[in-house]
Formats: structure tokens, C-alpha cells, sequence
């Protein structure tokens, strides 16, 4: 197979969005190891950004620790900018959040980026387990601000007034605030940061979210003008009946996953033996609508379909495939076809 040269340019900036999936029959943190060769091949394809998701207790990833998988995939690159997508703030301490990535900005100065969210990438008792009941999701306001506050500074009657972030010396790495629904894009235009839809699989229109992100953004000292990016899925092959085979399989990982019984993404061949109920059927074709599948081209009309309908700046790809060869090929394929003039 004719392989791409590296750092290939596109005209539309392309990232990755990844959460270590766990192939069926592979030891879970093995799905680590292949996060970082998928980082390393993406930034030999081009990609701008590579992003590790906050998921907690779900069996088929093993995304549950980002600043520690940020570290190592930064450190096992050179050029991609590595960040978050994204921190899920109700889980941490603002303090610890600002350290941490003032941390990786001072080893990796001007690759990191700070994705933040509100959910708490899990079930209930999980994120109580994480947050023992200290935080709500309504409080992320107050802890964006007490976040931003350990690097500008609190006022002086504050309490945390003599708390700093160290080291001190860099900042924050450019922040993104994360959304699914109408409420990020708020969000991030009354702080003035980046505004990152999860189009993959969120309940709003993405056309409104960041239409209200764009009509209500407040320029801050850390960004002049609405920068948004939107989430897609893609499984991309070099035929539409091997997409199709891979996007079966993601099927029923996705499935298995809303029946509250996640596990580790299946083969395609898992996949086609299985003997699908109506329901499951129904909820499959429920998830496809987030998830664009075909031949490189194929993909990437859908793509620009969805990413000229949000009016987006840039796409950041999630794809969930069993074979991380496979994996690969698809953010290859992808690449090439951006770099392809549409005929």
C-alpha cells in the first residue's frame, strides 16, 4: 500500500478527537499503547490537533486519565498540538487543573490545549465516587472562573488570594470550552474562549450552537474573535462494503453502550454473527446519523456537509475501530482525501 508523505497540508484544519478504544479480546491497557502510535501516525498525516477524551467506568474505553495521557503523547510527538477534550471540570479541583496544564505548557510550550467540559463522563455513582458530592455541573461557572483566577489572579478580599498555579512563569495553554447542547456555545462566548460541539453525538443543532457561540461572543485577553470546532465520527475505508463491515461493529459497540452494558468494541466479524433484535437494530440506526462512513470521498462530502451546516473552522475526528491498523488507515485515508480536490 502507496503510503502518505508526511506533514500533509489541508484545507480544512482536521484533529483528532481520541478515547482509547478497547478492542474485543485485547487487555485493556493495550488500547494505550495504541493511542500513541495513533498520535504519532496522525501528526505524520497532517492532523493539527490531537485530543484525549475524560471517560470514567465504561468498558469500552480506557480514556479515563487525559493529563496523563497528554504527557505521553506530547512527549512521544513533536509537532501536533496534544490537549484535552476534553477536562471535565466537576472531577477536579480548578487548582489541580491549573497546575497540571501549566505543567505540560512549560514542557511542551505553545502544543497543549485546555478542553474543558461540565458532564462528568460517567454514570451517577461513578461521578460520586470522583467528586464525592462536592460539585454540581450548574457550578461550572464558578469553577471556570476560580480556574482562570489561579493564573490572573483573585481579588483581594478573596480567601484564595494568596494561591498561585505554579509554575508561573507560562500560561494557560488557549482554552476550549466543550458542549453538546446549547449551553456550551453560551458558555464559551460570555468567557471568550474556543467553542469545541460535540457533533458526534450531540442533542442540539449544531447550526444554533454555534450560531449563539458566534452572536453572543465577548472577545477575551486570551482570544479576540469565536473560533469553533466541531466533533464529527468517521470510519473510513478503501471500499464502501469494508466501511460498512467497520461501521457495523461500531454499531454495536455504540449499542451495547446505550443498553447501560458497554464492553470492548467488537470485530467486523463479531458484528456480522450477531443476531441483532429489532431493537438494537432501531438504536443503531438511531447512532449512524452521527457517524459518517464510506470511501475517502464519500467521507469527506458528509464531513464538509456537517462542517458547512455549523459553520465550523476546523473538524476534530473520533473513530471507534477494532484493528488499530485499521484505525490508522482510516485518519490516513481521510487525510489524503482533504488534500484530493473535490471532483
Amino acid at each position: 500500500m502507496t503510503r502518505l508523505p508526511t506533514t500533509v497540508p489541508t484545507t480544512v484544519p482536521l484533529s483528532v478527537l481520541d478515547l482509547s478504544p478497547i478492542p474485543s479480546g485485547r487487555p485493556a491497557s493495550s488500547a494505550l499503547h495504541d493511542t500513541v502510535a495513533l498520535a504519532q501516525a496522525a501528526e505524520s498525516y497532517g492532523y493539527q490537533r490531537f485530543w484525549l477524551a475524560e471517560h470514567h467506568n465504561i468498558g469500552s474505553v480506557a480514556s479515563s486519565a487525559p493529563m496523563v495521557m497528554i504527557a505521553t503523547v506530547a512527549a512521544a510527538t513533536s509537532t501536533i498540538r496534544v490537549g484535552s477534550g476534553g477536562i471535565m471540570l466537576p472531577n477536579h479541583a480548578p487548582l489541580a487543573v491549573a497546575e497540571s496544564f501549566r505543567v505540560l505548557e512549560g514542557l511542551h510550550p505553545g502544543r497543549i490545549d485546555l478542553g474543558l467540559g461540565r458532564a462528568p463522563g460517567t454514570d451517577q455513582l461513578t461521578a460520586y465516587a470522583l467528586r464525592r458530592g462536592r460539585v454540581e455541573a450548574d457550578e461550572f461557572p464558578q469553577q471556570f472562573a476560580e480556574l482562570l483566577a489561579y493564573v490572573d489572579g483573585f481579588p483581594d478580599d478573596h480567601p484564595f488570594r494568596p494561591l498561585r498555579a505554579i509554575p508561573d512563569d507560562v500560561p494557560l495553554p488557549p482554552i476550549w470550552i466543550l458542549g453538546s447542547s446549547l449551553y456550551g456555545g453560551r458558555a464559551a462566548a460570555a468567557f471568550g474562549t474556543g467553542f469545541a460541539f460535540a457533533g458526534h453525538f450531540g442533542s442540539a443543532d449544531p447550526q444554533e450552537a454555534v450560531a449563539g457561540y458566534r452572536d453572543h461572543f465577548e472577545p477575551s485577553d486570551r482570544l479576540g474573535e469565536p473560533r469553533v470546532i466541531l466533533g464529527v465520527a468517521a470510519i473510513v475505508a478503501e471500499t464502501e462494503e469494508r466501511a460498512e463491515a467497520l461501521a457495523r461493529a461500531n454499531d454495536l459497540a455504540m449499542v451495547r453502550l446505550m443498553q447501560n452494558r458497554p464492553g470492548p468494541v467488537p470485530t467486523a466479524e463479531e458484528a456480522a454473527a450477531h443476531d441483532w433484535t429489532e431493537q438494537e437494530l432501531a438504536l443503531a440506526a438511531q447512532r449512524r446519523r452521527f457517524t459518517s462512513v464510506g470511501t475517502p470521498e464519500q467521507v469527506r462530502d458528509d464531513l464538509e456537509r456537517r462542517r458547512t451546516y455549523a459553520v465550523a473552522d476546523e473538524l476534530v475526528v473520533t473513530t471507534q475501530v477494532h484493528d488499530p491498523a485499521e484505525r490508522r488507515l482510516s485518519y490516513e485515508l481521510l487525510a489524503k482525501a482533504y488534500t484530493t480536490p473535490a471532483g
